[in-house]
């Protein structure tokens, strides 16, 4: 459960990357290093084919694959920022379309819903889909209609210098490139949980998230579930079905306000998994710098205190729109993007917006710059929904494009 090596699972778990992990020091492990005279080796070591990493690092493993390449054009029709459903969708349809497009994502594919191990109520997958593997299907499915994808780089900052010319991008490693439209779908950041003692404790028993890389790794082990929403409620099940005693936190009274009636059904009749509503968590205690135990509190005032191995935070997100007051770009006071005729019933959206027309649906503020998916005030928050939302923002891009007079 080292930082690093749990960010490295993680990475290959999110981009729907088989792979065995060995423990160090299992019987595995060690006629693995010793067969390849790597007894002394900087940990984790990975093999993929003949090839060997040590020392091995999220970028090392993407490099190595030929990732963390520089953007292959200087400008494109449409920048997509996110590779969420909504970014993947919306570059999917635009490309097809024949527009030059580029996605960019801080992370790896798939926004929030990489970290759920099974979407089973997706439009067309009766047996479920892993969001994982969902978002490597979109990725590939956009690349094959030429789109080009760019990941663990997010966009950090934008240049304008007039409203119909085309807009800078600069990216997180320093190279730049312009498009015509943009769209912003940056999603959700993880809610922080404000209780003392927690942010020491994250990547030392403590996770934001739960990927399903996690549940064999937990087998046998205690552990706690904070959160009542379905990506919670799959976490639960995950650890539970891998044999891990599971202690489930919920604020509110009951679980059909957040979760899927089918996800309640399996948790409630899982013989590891304890829920417990009305209950916060309220303390976490650790020995030397890992977690031991936690204590949890009900409505009553009532406190336990619990051993535990491990707490997984599934307790929702923010929409990642701390950018949003730079770039000129509205929002509600919950942090939302202001998109269509929101803008216009907003205080400011009549003083804000320049044209004689009004907001094309899902336009933000800021002309020609698009926002769908969760980040978006209004959105509803389901992967069916974002995908909706992107490709329809694809539609509309060639309306903005004919403003420009840019004909594809």
């Amino acid at each position: 459960m080292d930082p690093e090596h749990y960010r490295l699972r993680d990475f290959l778990t999110r981009t729907a990357q088989p792979y065995e992990w060995h423990e160090a020091g299992s019987a595995e492990a060690v006629a693995a290093l010793e067969t390849r005279g790597l007894t002394d080796a900087t940990l984790p070591v990975v093999f993929d084919g003949d090839a060997v990493y040590t020392g091995a690092t999220v970028e090392t493993i993407a490099t190595a694959w030929g990732g963390l390449q520089p953007p292959k054009h200087p400008h494109y029709d449409f920048a997509v920022i996110g590779a969420g459903p909504a970014g993947l969708a919306a570059a999917v349809y635009a490309a097809s379309d024949g527009l030059s497009t580029i996605v960019c994502d801080r992370d790896v594919p798939g926004g929030q819903a990489s970290y759920t191990a099974m979407i089973e109520n997706f439009f067309g997958f009766p047996d479920g889909i892993g969001g994982a593997e969902l978002a490597r299907l979109a990725g590939r499915q956009a690349e094959n209609f030429g789109a080009e994808l760019v990941f663990l780089r997010g966009v950090t900052g934008s240049r304008v210098n007039g409203r119909d010319d085309p807009v800078e991008l600069i990216l997180g490693d320093g190279a730049e490139v312009t498009a015509s439209v943009v769209l912003a779908a940056t999603g959700m950041d993880w809610t922080r949980l404000p209780l003392a003692g927690v942010d020491d404790l994250v990547g030392h028993g403590v996770y934001y998230g739960a990927g399903r890389s996690e549940a064999t790794q937990c087998a046998g082990q205690s552990v706690v579930v904070v959160g009542a929403g379905n990506s919670a409620g799959q976490a639960v099940l995950n650890f539970a079905n891998a044999t891990a005693l599971v202690t489930m936190l919920v604020r509110g009274d009951r679980l059909s306000k957040t979760m899927s009636a089918y996800l309640i059904e399996r948790i409630e009749a899982h013989p590891l998994i304890d829920v417990h509503l009305e209950t916060e968590l309220t303390d976490v205690h650790a020995s030397g710098d890992s977690i031991d135990a936690v204590t949890f509190t009900d409505s009553a005032g009532k406190s336990e205190r619990r051993a535990i191995d491990a707490v997984f935070l599934c307790i929702g997100g923010r929409p990642h729109t701390d950018w949003c007051p730079g770039e000129h770009v509205l929002t509600d006071p919950a942090g939302y993007i202001l998109t269509g005729q929101d803008i216009l019933a907003s205080a400011d959206g009549h003083a804000c917006w320049p044209l004689d027309r009004d907001p094309l649906p899902l336009e933000t503020s800021r002309v020609g710059l698009f926002a769908a998916g969760d980040v978006r005030r209004g959105s509803t928050k389901r992967v069916a929904a974002a995908v909706g939302e992107g490709s329809m923002v694809a539609s509309l891009v060639f309306s903005r494009l004919a403003e420009l007079g840019v004909t594809v």
